[in-house]
C-alpha cells in the first residue's frame, strides 16, 4: 500500500492506472501520428483531445471498479464491468476524436483506431484481474500473535489482498493458548528480528491477544523497524488494509496521539469551496432529472414530492434534510422511527427506482449549498437513532466532528445499514474518513459513488 494525501492506495491499483493511462495516450498519439504524417504534427493538432480522452478513460475505468485489488472474483462480473466501460468509453472516443481537424478526422480512421485500442485495453484489464500475482511480487507478512485477534488479521489479509503472502504466525510470550492452525505456527529462529530476516519478511502485524507487561518485545520490534521491516499495530493494519478504523481494538489514546483528525481552517475553506462549486454544477446538470422525478412521484401517489426530516449534523446540531419522497405518506403513521429495510413495503414503485439509482438524494444538494451538509461525509442520521447508537457504540459521536455528506466513504464501502451492528460497521469507515479526509479522498469517494449508482449496490 502507498499513502497519497493521507489515503491508502494499493500499489497494484496505482500501477494499473498509470499503465493504462500511458497506454491510452500512446495508442491515441500513434493513431493520430500515422494520419498526420508524424509525431511533431500530431501533438500540436490533437494533444488536447488525447489528454482529455485519456483522463476520461481513467475516470470511467476507476468508477467501474476495474482497478479494485481483490481476490479473483467471477469472470462474468468482470466482463459485465468491461461491457459497461465500453458502452461509455467507445461513444466518447468517437465523439472526442470526431472533433479533430478535418484532415485528421476524415474516414474515421483515428476514431476507429482509438476505439479498437480501448477495447483491447479493457479486455486486457479483465484478463489481468484473473491473473494470479507472481510470488516474488507479493508482500511477505508475519503476524505476531496466535490468538483470536491474529486469526482475524489473517482472514482479513486472505480475503482482501491477493498480493499479501502470510509467511506464518509467531505466538507472543504470554500467549499460552493458540487459535491458529498448528501448521501455520512458526518457531522462533533466534530473536524476532533474526526470525523475520531469515524468512524474508516485509511487514509485521502486531496481533497479540495479551498485551500486559512483557507481552510486547519492544526492543526486538524496534530492531525490525531499523532493519527496514514495516511494523503495524492492529489499528494501523485495519486502516491500511480495509480503509476502516476498528472500534473493537480502538483506544482513545490512539485517536489523541496518532496523526490525522485535522480540522484546520484551510481544509475547511477548501472543502467548502469544493462543495459550493460541485453542488452548483450538479444542481444545474441534474435539474431536468429532478423535474422528471417530481412529476413521476406526483403522478403515482398523492402527497408532497419532497419530504423534510430532522437529522443530526456538525457538532451534534440538528437540521432538516430534503429528499424526494420515496415512501408512502403513512410510512410512520404510528410516530415511531424505523430504519429502511430490504424489500421495504413502505416504498412506492417510483421510490424503488429512485432509491436504487440514488436519485432521491439529489435534493440534498440544496442542503450542501445552504451549508448544513457537505458533498462527501458521514451519512446524517436521525436524532432518535443517534441517541441510541451513541450509548451502544463507542466513539460514535466522533463522526459528528465533520459535516454529514450526500455520499461518503461508508456509503460506498458498506451496504445500507438497518441494525446497530450495521451502524458499527459503517462507523468504522466513517472514522477512517474523519481521520484522513482530504480533497483527494473526496474525489475518490465521488468516483466510487458513480460505480455504486451504476450497479445499484447497497440500495434500499
Amino acid at each position: 500500500m502507498i499513502r497519497i494525501f493521507h489515503h491508502y492506495v494499493h500499489r497494484a491499483a496505482l500501477r494499473s492506472m498509470l499503465f493504462d493511462l500511458g497506454l491510452a495516450l500512446l495508442v491515441a498519439i500513434a493513431a493520430i501520428s500515422l494520419q498526420a504524417g508524424g509525431f511533431d504534427q500530431a501533438v500540436p493538432l490533437a494533444g488536447g483531445h488525447v489528454v482529455s480522452f485519456a483522463a476520461c478513460l481513467l475516470v470511467i475505468n476507476s468508477a467501474s471498479g476495474l482497478y479494485e485489488v481483490t481476490p479473483m472474483g467471477s469472470l462474468s462480473r468482470a466482463c459485465a464491468r468491461a461491457v459497461l466501460v465500453l458502452l461509455v468509453a467507445l461513444p466518447l472516443a468517437y465523439a472526442i476524436f470526431g472533433l479533430l481537424p478535418v484532415d485528421l478526422a476524415r474516414h474515421g480512421v483515428v476514431q476507429f483506431s482509438v476505439m479498437t485500442g480501448v477495447s483491447a485495453l479493457v479486455m486486457r484489464r479483465v484478463y489481468i484481474s484473473h491473473w494470479p500475482t507472481a510470488p516474488r511480487a507479493r508482500t511477505r507478512i508475519l503476524i505476531f500473535g496466535a490468538g483470536p485477534t491474529a486469526v482475524i488479521v489473517g482472514n482479513t489479509l486472505t480475503s482482501t489482498d491477493p498480493n499479501a503472502s502470510i509467511v506464518g504466525y509467531v505466538a507472543g510470550p504470554n500467549e499460552t493458548a493458540t487459535s491458529v492452525p498448528a501448521a501455520e505456527l512458526l518457531a522462533m529462529q533466534g530473536s524476532l528480528s533474526e526470525t523475520a530476516a531469515t524468512l524474508g519478511v516485509d511487514e509485521i502485524v502486531i496481533a497479540l491477544t495479551e498485551r500486559r507487561s512483557g507481552s510486547m518485545p519492544l526492543r526486538e520490534l524496534l530492531d525490525c523497524k531499523l532493519a527496514g521491516i514495516k511494523v503495524y499495530d492492529l489499528n494501523s493494519h485495519f486502516e491500511k488494509t480495509l480503509g476502516q478504523i476498528r472500534v473493537d481494538y480502538l483506544s482513545a489514546s490512539w485517536l489523541i496521539f496518532g496523526e490525522g483528525f485535522n480540522q484546520g481552517a484551510l481544509r475547511t475553506i477548501v472543502k467548502r469551496l469544493f462543495d459550493l462549486v460541485s453542488a452548483t454544477v450538479l444542481s444545474i446538470v441534474s435539474s431536468p432529472l429532478m423535474l422528471a422525478t417530481a412529476l413521476l412521484i406526483k403522478l403515482e401517489s398523492r402527497g408532497p414530492v419532497l419530504y423534510r426530516q430532522e437529522r443530526t449534523g456538525l457538532h451534534g446540531k440538528s437540521f432538516f434534510v430534503t429528499k424526494f419522497r420515496s415512501m408512502r405518506t403513512d410510512a410512520e403513521k404510528d410516530g415511531k422511527p424505523r430504519w429502511a429495510s430490504a424489500n421495504d413495503d413502505r416504498v412506492t414503485r417510483v421510490g424503488q427506482i429512485i432509491r436504487r439509482l440514488r436519485i432521491d438524494e439529489l435534493p440534498q444538494l440544496f442542503n450542501v449549498l445552504k451549508g448544513d451538509m457537505s458533498l462527501v461525509g458521514p451519512r446524517p442520521e436521525r436524532p432518535f437513532f443517534v441517541d441510541q447508537l451513541t450509548q451502544e457504540i463507542p466513539f460514535y459521536a466522533v463522526r459528528h466532528s465533520v459535516k454529514p455528506g450526500v455520499t461518503g466513504w461508508a456509503q460506498v464501502r458498506y451496504h445500507y445499514g438497518s441494525t446497530v451492528e450495521d451502524s458499527q460497521e459503517k462507523l468504522q469507515y466513517d472514522l477512517y474518513y474523519v481521520k484522513n479526509h482530504t480533497l483527494f479522498l473526496d474525489l475518490v469517494v465521488l468516483l466510487e459513488t458513480v460505480g455504486v449508482v451504476l450497479t445499484g449496490k447497497g440500495a434500499r
